[in-house]
């Protein structure tokens, strides 16, 4: 009613309604920045990936997928971030973001992590890390320090290649090929196992010196690119049966070279047989074990301190770190040596029990001459005592 009685007409009436809502959605609108800041949510493990995304069929996905193993079945909250750039500004970054977010354990898949983990386990050192083939230095490699709050964990790359080489000459390939990436410790390990591991082969076969041929090959690089398919596909065209692609994203480009030329692959760090028909076998690492047995040293068993915290552990044969696939993923009766003329899972087990007790020792690095990491012919020859395999460095 007016101040004289009067009654509002009907059309004051929606408005003075319309002001009351509006008053409302006001009021509410206002506590919603206060709500989101009370309730942001928090991810306690986070996986930070290198240059490759999540999906990359190797360190990153191998890593991940024991995160998310480990973390899905625990209930822990996880996430993974990829940083802007590949460098280590952008590295320390992502993992700032990572830990301003709540992670109280951070998974750094690779030795590119190596600086900024250096500084980010010092800066927080409430937070643990796990670095996956690296240890921590800074960045001109004068100083290396692994943190009690971080775990440095390697693989025993050279088994891994060893089972490789020994299983394709078994298996009936007598011209083979190595392409490693950038001649990184890793890698070198990787094809010094295979080459020891093609030897052995050849010795137990009992063939005669030079029965053996393997080009080899460092491509400078972990990429997928026109050139490395092209060293891929001189090598088929020259005679090489297989090729050992050990250097992340440049197996795309062998996979390829392979496909055209009616050629085959070994694969690397994780199996690479969902990636190609042409990969016979990957010399894989124990990404995803290894993770998760980390994660279970803070989480059930908590003695990550002891057991892991401010060390380098290695992973190899006899604790599941390294090896080829035995099983095929999602299917339980599937044949993870199908794709081999005659080497067989007895054969491979056999060997496979040999580096687990010790019989069987690769050697995993020497020194050599040149300051890139490349080792000539006659240092490959003498220093893994080749002698049925010959070797040809191509440059």
């Amino acid at each position: 009613m007016y101040a004289d009685g009067g009654i509002y007409p009907e059309e004051i009436r929606r408005i003075i309604k319309m002001k009351k809502l509006l008053a409302v959605l006001l009021a509410a609108l206002m506590l919603v920045p206060f709500a989101f800041a009370c309730t942001g949510t928090t991810f306690d493990i986070a996986l930070i990936t290198d240059k490759g995304n999540i999906d990359d069929k190797s360190f990153n996905q191998g890593a991940w997928e024991g995160v998310k193993a480990y973390a899905d079945a625990h209930k822990i909250s996880n996430k993974y971030y990829k940083p802007e750039d590949a460098n280590d500004d952008a590295y320390l970054a992502a993992i700032e973001l990572a830990v301003d977010s709540g992670a109280k354990i951070v998974v750094c898949p690779g030795y590119l992590f190596e600086p900024a983990v250096f500084t980010a386990q010092t800066k927080y050192p409430n937070v643990k890390f796990i670095i996956l083939d690296g240890t921590p230095h800074n960045p001109d490699y004068t100083e290396f320090n692994t943190a009690k709050n971080t775990a440095s964990v390697m693989y025993a790359e050279e088994q891994s290649g060893y089972l490789a080489g020994y299983a394709a000459v078994m298996d009936g390939y007598r011209k083979l090929g190595f392409m490693g990436g950038m001649a990184v410790p890793a890698v070198q390990a990787f094809g010094y196992g295979y080459l020891q591991g093609i030897e052995a082969a050849a010795a137990e076969l009992k063939l005669a010196e030079g029965d053996i041929q393997v080009k080899y090959h460092y491509t400078g690089d972990f990429a997928e690119t026109d050139g490395n398919k092209a060293t891929a596909a001189a090598m088929y065209q020259s005679g090489v049966e297989i090729i050992f692609a050990c250097g992340g994203s440049v197996g795309k480009s062998v996979m390829a070279a392979a496909a055209e030329a009616n050629g085959k692959v070994i694969g690397v760090d994780v199996d690479q047989r969902y990636d190609s028909d042409t990969v016979v076998t990957s010399a894989t690492k124990g990404l995803a074990a290894s993770v998760q047995a980390v994660l279970k040293s803070i989480y059930e068993t908590k003695d990550f301190e002891s057991t892991y915290g401010g060390k380098t552990t290695y992973f190899n044969a006899a604790n599941e770190g390294v090896g080829l696939p035995t099983s095929v993923i999602g299917d339980a009766k599937g044949d993870a040596f199908d794709r081999f003329n005659t080497f067989d899972k007895a054969a491979y087990d056999a060997v496979f029990a040999q580096l687990v007790s010790g019989e069987i020792a690769p050697i995993r690095t020497f020194s050599i001459e040149n300051a890139e990491g490349h080792a000539t012919e006659a240092e490959l020859t003498s220093n893994l005592k080749l002698t049925i395999t010959k070797i040809e460095c191509i440059r």
